[in-house]
């Protein structure tokens, strides 16, 4: 490939670049994976010289799907006992916006909720429901990144689209409605009061926390008075709690003793939290920006 030649497939790949984080980032969880595996799709594209493809889009779509599932199943791997939910890396913005390029990469609602549960599928359950319900690709594609029947990979998305309804992952649409819901639970974990925190949460609120592996303490929990109680001894724990937009959806960022102690995705729904998803393990947090908090 001359240098020129590179040039132009570069400006084109790069057309493409957006979308392909978007897509990883759904399948994996993380940015920097996320990076990892469109980077993968740049050395394919540069070592096949691109001349003889016909669709860019749908064959980096393809790359990046089948990077993203080995990743997943090597994930997979590396586990070998459950250890409870697992927060994927969240993206975090100011209260009053969204930065531009996390708009772009978040498209549609991809909230921590969300996110939370597409941990819980299988690698190939994971790669069908993403492509398929998120993105719009036709089964028979999926199947064969998949190896499997276009029906097979059917019933693969049906199960992940089961899995995903079953718990709150969608927030209401208002987010000055959302961001007053968190304000009053916070308000009322701040003054100790139990029943006010009941009356924000809803009676099958969930909350999720991932403080990494080995760490002590609860991990889930379900039911507003459980939850409830959950709050007020967090309330002990003299932190300074921001208000901020975690992936798009109202959302929190604690710091003690200013150091960042944790992020937390609230999900709203029907005026009430619906879903609390925790972010604590302090290797993971490191690797977080939150450059977007100063902008």
């Amino acid at each position: 490939m001359t240098e020129i030649e590179h040039d132009w497939m570069a400006e084109r790949f790069e057309k493409h670049r957006s979308r392909l984080r978007g897509v990883a980032y759904r399948m994996l969880g993380s940015l920097s994976e996320a990076d990892d595996a469109v980077q993968e799709a740049w050395l394919r594209l540069s070592r096949s010289g691109g001349g003889d493809i016909e669709n860019l889009g749908a064959w980096l779509t393809t790359v990046v799907a089948r990077v993203s599932l080995n990743m997943l199943r090597s994930r997979q791997a590396r586990r070998e006992e459950p250890m409870g939910p697992h927060v994927p890396e969240p993206i975090v913005d100011r209260a009053d916006g969204t930065d531009p390029e996390h708009e772009a990469l978040l498209g549609d609602a991809v909230g921590l909720a969300l996110l939370v549960v597409l941990e819980t599928l299988s690698p190939p359950e994971r790669v069908a429901f993403v492509l398929h319900d998120l993105f719009a690709m036709p089964f028979d594609e999926i199947a064969a990144i998949l190896d499997r029947s276009a029906d097979a990979t059917r019933q693969l998305a049906s199960r992940a689209r089961r899995r995903v309804r079953a718990e709150p992952t969608v927030p209401d649409v208002d987010l000055d409605g959302q961001r007053e819901v968190a304000e009053a639970f916070m308000r009322a974990s701040r003054e100790g009061d139990f029943d006010a925190l009941v009356a924000a949460l809803d009676p099958d609120v969930v909350l999720h926390a991932d403080a990494g592996p080995g760490a002590p303490g609860t991990r889930e929990a379900r039911g507003a008075e459980t939850v409830a109680a959950q709050a007020l001894g967090f309330s002990r724990l003299d932190l300074d709690v921001r208000m901020a937009r975690v992936n798009g959806a109202i959302g929190a960022v604690a710091f003690r003793d200013g150091e960042l102690f944790s992020i937390a995705g609230i999900t709203v729904r029907g005026g009430r939290i619906a879903a609390l998803d925790f972010l604590a393990d302090p290797e993971r947090l490191a690797g977080v920006d939150l450059s977007a908090l100063d902008g």
